[in-house]
């Protein structure tokens, strides 16, 4: 299987055409931004394809990380999987973005448990706690960081993410000695292609993993009501 993986949930605008028999990638590009996806992932794609031979007609299946993330980067890659996948009549998947940091540690020979970890601001972050076998301990979720102190306890973890530095430092101080990965922008694009390659399209719908509501709202002040007919 040759997939198209695309990921704009973080601080990373990345992109990659792999393949599942060699299991590798033939084409990669990963840049690093906070803002700025919207123009820059099409561009970027369009490089990813243009090195691989036969274009996109090779592709049997995008998958595009749908979060937790940011807001405005998770619609730019989802609109651009739906649409790649609309013109190519492909299948398209949602990776969590949560899953990806995890991934590279799952059955490795270790009885520590895996936190994935985001900065969610405020003194939260987004939080998701993994089995190195995989089984699921906590589902993604929006925490407080003292709730996720509380939450890991005293078993064995190894923290992994973009947020891996923050929890890993309030558990320190907490008494607790994880093991903390360093911070990561973004997921490793070659993860986000390995899981979208093992998704069920049925089951992994590329919709965005919101976990909490947008901190702009729409204004009320001075709306003209509307009549009814």
């Amino acid at each position: 299987m040759r997939i198209l993986a695309i990921d704009t949930a973080l601080g990373l605008c990345s992109a990659c055409v792999f393949d599942t028999v060699s299991d590798a990638a033939i084409s990669s590009e990963s840049v690093p931004m906070d803002r700025g996806h919207a123009e820059a992932l099409m561009p970027l794609i369009e490089r990813v394809i243009n090195r691989v031979e036969g274009g996109f007609a090779t592709l049997d299946r995008v998958a595009a990380s749908i979060g937790p993330g940011s807001f405005t980067g998770l619609r730019v890659g989802l609109a651009a999987g739906r649409a790649i996948g609309m013109a190519t009549d492909i299948p398209v998947v949602g990776v969590n973005t949560l899953s990806a940091f995890a991934a590279p540690l799952l059955g490795q020979s270790s009885d520590k448990w895996i936190a994935s970890v985001i900065d969610a601001r405020h003194s939260h972050v987004y939080l998701q706690l993994m089995g190195s076998d995989g089984k699921l301990a906590l589902p993604p979720q929006i925490i407080s960081i003292d709730d996720a102190i509380v939450a890991i306890g005293s078993k064995p973890f190894r923290i992994v993410g973009s947020a891996a530095t923050l929890l890993g430092t309030a558990l320190s101080e907490a008494g607790q000695s994880p093991e903390v990965a360093p911070d990561r922008a973004g997921a490793d694009i070659d993860w986000i292609a390995r899981l979208g390659a093992i998704a069920n399209p049925e089951f992994a719908p590329p919709s965005p993993l919101y976990l909490r509501p947008p901190d702009a709202l729409p204004q009320t002040n001075g709306r003209i009501a509307r009549a009814l007919f």
